[in-house]
């Protein structure tokens, strides 16, 4: 009886499948809080921009508008007030936005039309229910609960270290005040990214286990998945086998029209053609044992030429493989015997016996 517990990892073809359809481990947080730590890390040179803007702005475009209060020149600074405040921010928002890219592209990217294709049993009720209050949608509410106490505790704590120091008793330069709100929000930002980071990758590790989980195989599906990839053995050879075998005919049918077949005398067979302007010789049929037999019955019947010549037979059945052309070295020795055929006209033949 087969086994259908899925006990086996999945196996590689299995996860590019996974991918595929869209299945494979990913945590929504990573991008939330690799933008929020891209943003932390430009975060000082944002204020020190707009620190810049501000001082401009107190230094020169208030005072001017003290000194000429018209409503024109009123208007001027108002409206310049937005784009001072956007164009220092931009920096931030740009790596936050480039973070979150980047961490959610870490994940891995691999496309997929799954989201948008319709199915059915989306519209099953019990489905439904099963992903409300299932182990996945308990695991998103523990999460989200999480994350919420532990930011929340984060906040309190920086957030009671800082007020004190801007609450202290008499008057504290304003210089101060903003220097020290401007290192409050930015230990504050550096500490909940870390702390948000650290929660997505439990999230992850998460999603990982629950994927591979789910994409987990039984023994029989890792063997038939192995017999598609790389082959059922026995059909292979089956085909094998029946390749050689075509070819082995067609081999002897050319036997046919070799010009002579050299034995040494039952063990090897080298049937040779020569066909005047392509060249030397060819080995058309070569083999040993049981096929050297066939060959031998072949040139019999089609009356070609069958001389024993032990060291030259062996020596070519060696060296030249099949369909190609002897080697220089046998030009002189193939030259004599084919001399030898075409001299004492036995073409057709069937048995002669070099002198």
């Amino acid at each position: 009886m087969a086994d259908d517990s899925k006990t086996e990892a999945p196996t590689p073809k299995k996860l590019r499948d996974a991918r595929k359809q869209g299945q494979f481990p990913r945590t929504q947080d990573a991008g939330t809080w690799g933008g929020v730590a891209a943003g932390a890390a430009l975060l000082p040179t944002s204020c020190s921009m707009l620190a810049e803007r501000f001082r401009e702005m107190f230094t020169h475009s208030f005072p001017e508008v003290v000194a000429d209060p018209t409503p024109a020149r009123a208007l001027g600074v108002l409206a310049a007030l937005p784009m001072s405040i956007l164009q220092p921010l931009a920096p931030v928002a740009l790596a936050a936005l480039a973070g979150g890219i980047l961490a959610t592209a870490a994940q891995g990217v691999y496309l997929s039309d799954r989201a948008f294709t319709f199915k059915m049993n989306r519209l099953n009720p019990k489905q439904g229910l099963s992903r409300m209050f299932g182990k996945k949608a308990l695991w998103e509410a523990v999460k989200s609960l999480a994350k919420v106490i532990t930011i929340g505790l984060v906040v309190a704590t920086l957030g009671r270290s800082l007020v004190p120091g801007l609450l202290g008793t008499g008057l504290v330069p304003l210089g101060v005040t903003l220097r020290a709100t401007r290192s409050g929000v930015e230990n504050l930002f550096w500490v909940a990214a870390a702390t948000g980071l650290l929660l997505a990758l439990a999230d992850y590790a998460y999603q990982r286990r629950s994927v591979l989980k789910e994409l987990r195989m039984t023994p029989r599906e890792v063997k038939d998945e192995h017999k598609q990839s790389e082959g059922d053995p026995q059909m292979k050879g089956a085909i094998r086998s029946r390749q050689m075998a075509i070819s082995r005919n067609r081999m002897l049918s050319a036997v046919a029209e070799a010009d002579v077949v050299l034995v040494n005398p039952t063990h090897i067979a080298v049937a040779l053609k020569y066909e005047h302007g392509r060249g030397a010789p060819r080995v058309v049929a070569k083999g040993a044992g049981a096929l050297a037999l066939k060959i031998r019955e072949r040139a019999r019947a089609a009356r070609v030429p069958v001389v024993e010549d032990k060291p030259l037979a062996r020596s070519l059945f060696d060296a030249v493989p099949l369909e190609a052309e002897i080697p220089a070295d046998f030009y002189r020795a193939i030259a004599e015997l084919l001399a030898y055929v075409y001299r004492t006209a036995r073409k057709r033949s069937p048995i002669a016996s070099a002198a």
